[in-house]
């Protein structure tokens, strides 16, 4: 972030290293005269100008590590999007039952604390590139067992959740990679804020392209192309990426007794600092209140009468606001800047579900959606201060306990939304969804500003996780 002025007071604690950049090319030598020409009564001649360095998201780009990063992020995840609709359509045609189809969708989320807790410490203790490889591979080989024909159901539900609880190891170490490759700085939250638009438009463009693929390959067929995306992605890392030392190194007998131990202290150590804890509530609770409107869309476009593909607007709705509001923040606004809207945009994005209160109908609705989904564009911001806030040597767990965390309370929001429907009208639920919501986030905003560097003593930061750091 630009030091040229006083930051606010909720800006991270140290300055971020600077932006990871090409080298810049040497100065052009000055030409010399050609001595079979005539002289000539002209001035000197202006050197050329070298071409302006790129800037945005281009100098994202311009790294080729990342580029290896975000093509395998696109084809794994397109694999996994078409493989979750294929798996749930093979599933209800084996058992016929709804509720074991709707299951295969929950399995996808539930396992990610599991992983995410437990396996944390797989993303510090080994090199970057290896977990990341072995992950796709190993989710690969999970997939390729799912087109055996003679796999069971109960078969079936286990593999995804072993595929769900290897995620959170990958996207974590991932996402501590991305330091490595692309620095600390605006780079780093530039390239996050990439994969999420690219997360955000995988849904909308993988689910239309396994309903496709349905209509011309088997269940079985379409899942097939998941074990090539994750073999490609596995591939793209390995010869794209470069191989750099684990961040911590291994405690005890190496064995999984000691990786457990790790994942569950880094668990505690990360959860004992009050300012990363405060950070990682704010990505949290947010992201738990705003689903309850894509988890009741059905029911709330029979509630309103509206067509059958009013429902796939209603789900598009909040991905469409969130790629536009974090296209512009990422590329319009200053690191200062980004920085300053964190809070005041926390603390308001989840007002728009307060429309629902009118039971709207479809095109206030669409539009109410919309705004909340443009509202989660503050974490491009609470990237910064998170990777600021968290030592390099916890960085792999802390991710990966964040992505867990995340995940986990979006599937606890869908499912606390659905019982929360069983007693209330659906609109109501929503709109509830949006007040409480709103206050929670004002209550993590204000302990956020209480954590902010200088308003705090560094015992005070870290209530409880010097203990844990002596009892390693």
């Amino acid at each position: 972030m630009p030091t040229d002025s006083p930051a606010p007071a909720d800006t991270p604690r140290t300055p971020p290293a600077p932006a990871a950049q090409s080298p810049a090319p040497p100065p052009e030598r000055a030409a010399l005269p050609d001595p079979g020409s005539a002289p000539t009564l002209r001035g000197p001649v202006a050197p050329k100008s070298e071409p302006a360095a790129p800037r945005g998201y281009r100098a994202v780009f311009a790294v080729a590590e990342f580029r290896a990063v975000f093509a395998a992020h696109l084809l794994s995840l397109l694999g996994v999007v078409v493989s979750e609709l294929a798996l749930t359509v093979l599933v209800y045609d084996l058992t016929g039952s709804p509720l074991l189809s709707a299951l295969t969708f929950a399995l996808g989320l539930l396992p990610y604390i599991v992983g995410g807790t437990l396996f944390a410490g797989v993303a510090d203790r080994y090199p970057a590139r290896r977990v990341l490889v072995v992950c796709d591979l190993l989710c690969a080989a999970c997939v390729a067992v799912m087109l055996v024909p003679a796999t069971p159901v109960a078969g079936l539900l286990a593999l995804r959740c072993l595929v769900a609880a290897i995620a959170p190891v990958f996207t974590g170490t991932r996402m501590a990679a991305l330091t490595d490759i692309l620095g600390e700085g605006d780079l780093y939250v530039l390239g996050r804020s990439l994969l999420r638009i690219v997360s955000q438009s995988a849904m909308l463009i993988g689910f239309g392209t396994g309903g496709v693929l349905l209509t011309v390959l088997s269940p079985r067929g379409a899942i097939t192309v998941t074990v090539v995306t994750f073999l490609c992605s596995a591939v793209l890392l390995r010869f794209g990426t470069q191989d750099r030392p684990a961040r911590a190194t291994a405690t005890g007998d190496g064995g999984g007794g000691a990786l457990l131990k790790e994942s569950l202290s880094g668990a505690r150590l990360v959860l004992g600092d009050r300012r990363i804890r405060a950070l990682m509530l704010l990505f949290w609770l947010p992201a738990m209140f705003v689903v309850a409107p894509e988890a009741l869309a059905a029911p709330y476009a029979d509630a309103i009468g509206a067509p059958p593909a009013a429902l796939g607007l209603l789900l598009c709705a909040m991905a469409v606001g969130h790629i536009g509001a974090e296209l512009f923040v990422g590329s319009a606004l200053s690191p200062r800047n980004r920085s300053r809207i964190v809070l005041p945009v926390a603390a308001v994005g989840l007002l728009p579900l307060l429309v629902y209160a009118a039971r709207p109908g479809l095109p206030l609705a669409l539009a109410a959606l919309a705004l909340a989904g443009a509202g989660a564009a503050y974490v491009i911001g609470l990237d910064q201060w998170f990777v600021d806030a968290v030592p390099q040597e916890l960085r792999g767990r802390a991710m990966t306990l964040l992505t867990a965390g995340l995940m986990t309370v979006q599937g606890l929001g869908m499912a606390l939304a659905g019982l929360a429907a069983e007693f209330f009208p659906v609109h109501q639920v929503v709109a509830g969804s949006g007040i409480i919501g709103t206050v929670c986030a004002l209550l993590l905003v204000a302990e956020v500003r209480r954590t902010a560097p200088g308003q705090m003593s560094d015992t005070e930061g870290r209530d409880g996780a010097d203990r844990h750091v002596t009892s390693r």
